[in-house]
Parts: C-alpha cells; structure tokens; sequence
C-alpha cells in the first residue's frame, strides 16, 4: 500500500472519529450549527427593521450569517485539537503508527464539512424566513466554492491555535477574535455606516471582503476586485494556519 493511499484512509479514520465526538457532544452541535441560526432570527426579527440596507434585511443579512456560521464552529475545534495534545491522545496514534498528517487533516476536514453543514442550515432557514437571492447556478457554484475556502483556512488556523495553547481553556478563548471579528464587518449593517475607526478597521479586515464577495454573487452581480480579494485572504489565512499547525505539531508532538 503506498504511503498516500495510507495518509488518506488515516485521515478518512480521524474524520469519522472527530464527526461522532460532535454528535455526542450536545454544547458543540448547538454552538456550531444552531447558534447562528438563532443569531439569525435575532438580527432579522428584532433589530432587522432599525438597520438602513439596500434591498430587504435578509437579503443583506445572510452572507454575514454564512461567514459567522463558520466562525461560531472553530471553537470546539481548537479545544479537541488541545484535548488531544495535551491528553497524550496523539502519542498514542504515533504509537499505533497512525500518519502524523492525518491527526492534523482529520480536524481540518470534520471542521470544514461542519462549517458546510451549518451554512446549509442558514440557507436553509433563510429561504423559509424570505431569502430571495438572483445568483446563476455558476456565481452558488463561486460563492460554495468561497465558503469551502474560507472554512478550510480557519480550520487550519484553529487547529493551530488549539495546538500551541497551554490548556483546553486557553484553546477555546484563543478563537474569540476569529468569532467577534464578523461582528465588526459589514456582516449586518454597511461599513459606510459606522464610526469613524471601527469604519475603516471593518472596511480592511479579512472578512468584510468574504461577505461581499458572497454579497454579490448572491445578489446575482458580483465585483471581480473584490473577489480577488477574498481569496487572496483565504489563501493567505490558509498557508499561515498550515505553516503554523505543522510547525508547532513537530515541536509538541
């Protein structure tokens, strides 16, 4: 058997054995896929109707919630992967000569097909609360694809921040500005409406550029600059959590 076919069916093991660890933990199902849902009904029920958008709240609302859904799921993540370190989990997979890649792939990918998962149950949610959006079937094909992305470079930088820290805690609190930061972007209410400073802190921070990305090709006409610049972000988010993850894997592991 060659070593990739190995390395794959290793990590096809830690998906399956991460997903059941989530079924059976009720407070990791609940933040990572039914908390932004109600976050949802939050922001489109009752604050909804003070917010000035073009077009209908919801509308403008759910690319925002998309991105938060993915945001609200690496907390758990960051506290499995700590979990693991520190409970000596993984040196007993390299006792078992279990590939070293897959303990780190295993995270990455239950974490991205969860984020997946919580973004289709805000779609969803959005379509029976009046989400009406004009994309072609190419520009839902772009925005997946964006959203793939974007969970595939958080996960990767989560399982970072759950390997270098000291504690399960400490793991957890460390994906805190990875959650707030949606909340500081043009995730529910226009850039171009806040203050000054935190106006200009959401306009070039990485997820303002995802949301519109996402904004437009749902809206069914979508701005190639920006684009451009949302994936240059996941990209870049995305070799950093794996420089960092495999780095820091080698020297605690």
């Amino acid at each position: 058997m060659s070593t990739l076919s190995t390395s794959l069916g290793d990590s096809a093991i830690m998906m399956r054995r991460n997903f059941k660890h989530t079924l059976r933990n009720p407070v990791t199902v609940f933040q990572a896929v039914l908390f932004p849902i109600v976050i949802m009904l939050m922001f489109v029920y009752v604050f909804g109707g003070a917010f000035r958008v073009e077009g209908r709240y919801i509308d403008y609302a759910v690319p925002g919630l998309l991105v938060m859904a993915i945001s609200y799921g690496l907390g758990p993540t960051a506290a499995a992967v700590n979990g693991d370190m520190t409970k000596g989990i993984i040196n007993r997979f390299k006792a078992m000569d279990v590939s070293h890649g897959a303990v780190l792939a295993g995270h990455v990918v239950s974490t991205t097909l969860r984020s997946l998962i919580a973004d289709a149950a805000i779609v969803g949610v959005g379509f029976a609360m009046g989400f009406r959006p004009h994309a072609s079937f190419l520009q839902w094909l772009a925005a997946i694809g964006i959203l793939l992305l974007l969970a595939f470079a958080t996960s990767w930088l989560t399982v970072a921040m759950g390997l270098g820290a000291k504690t399960v805690e400490s793991a957890g609190m460390a994906t805190v500005p990875l959650i707030m930061l949606p909340f500081l972007s043009s995730a529910f209410v226009p850039a171009s409406s806040m203050g000054p400073g935190i106006r200009q802190f959401a306009e070039y921070q990485p997820f303002t550029p995802i949301i519109e990305t996402l904004r437009g090709l749902l809206a069914g006409h979508p701005a190639t600059g920006t684009a451009l610049t949302a994936v240059a972000w996941c990209v870049g988010l995305a070799i950093v959590g794996y420089a960092w993850a495999v780095s820091t894997f080698k020297k605690r592991a």
